[in-house]
């Protein structure tokens, strides 16, 4: 019954001749056999407990985000860069804040325990993929459409840096907005998902506010943390050691 509002809607969308129904339902299919599969395997990871599998699952999850990331590239890094450059970030901002957050906030026994790692490493990476890839995104988008710009600076005798300290800013401004917005309007416009699932299984309020926040600032964590670093490391590829505009390393 559920399914049939994404039905409803596709109908809509065709007759507006939108071109996304098939998008829609592809996505609402994939959605649904992939939250399904995933159930099975934290059932028995949930069950099993063994520090490998969770290390095997936490990086099958960086693994697909990284991809993620170069898929919605618009001017990615050409070869490796792109996927190597959103890993490592990925990888440096995501686990450290949640090995941070498991160890020294919430301090499971054992820190762990795959009913934690596993929730809080999700909504981390998510929530960082989403804010590394439209940084990424805006600042390749802004270096091309203003190279000319950038390229005259440049001959001016500024820096890279100087050159498009700007965007790179601006960049950043515009993937943290996302979350400052979440985080301000939290408990008086919405309830966080993660609140909202632990009141629905029987928590108690206050303690599912507690988990809530301290999600919320280890998300702010790392996607502020994680952003400003993919957006140094993509600035360091697309200049050269003689401070030259290489855009011929964007496809």
């Amino acid at each position: 019954m559920a399914a049939g509002l994404a039905v409803a809607l596709a109908l809509l969308f065709r007759g507006m001749k939108l071109g996304i129904s098939g998008a829609l339902l592809v996505a609402g299919g994939r959605m649904m056999i992939q939250l399904t599969l995933v159930g099975y395997v934290l059932r028995f990871l949930f069950q099993e407990g063994r520090p490998w599998l969770v290390a095997l699952m936490a990086l099958v999850m960086l693994t697909v985000a990284s991809r993620e990331i170069l898929a919605r590239q618009k001017r990615r890094l050409s070869g490796w860069r792109s996927w190597r450059l959103g890993a490592s970030t990925l990888f440096v901002s995501s686990f450290a804040i949640s090995v941070y957050g498991l160890m020294v906030v919430v301090r499971p026994d054992p820190w762990y325990a795959p009913q934690y790692v596993i929730p809080i490493l999700g909504m981390i990476i998510s929530n960082t993929m989403n804010a590394i890839s439209l940084g990424m995104d805006r600042l390749t988008d802004a270096i091309y459409s203003n190279r000319n710009v950038i390229e005259q600076r440049l001959a001016l005798g500024q820096s890279s840096q100087e050159a498009i300290g700007g965007y790179a800013r601006d960049c950043i401004r515009s993937g943290m907005t996302p979350v400052i917005n979440s985080m301000a309007t939290a408990g008086i416009v919405s309830l966080p998902g993660m609140m909202t699932g632990q009141i629905l299984a029987g928590a108690s309020p206050s303690e599912a506010v507690e988990y809530q926040i301290v999600i919320w600032f280890m998300i702010a964590g790392g996607c502020g943390f994680g952003m400003s670093v993919a957006i140094r490391l993509l600035k360091g590829q697309l200049f050269d050691e003689r401070q030259r505009l290489r855009l011929e390393r964007l496809r």
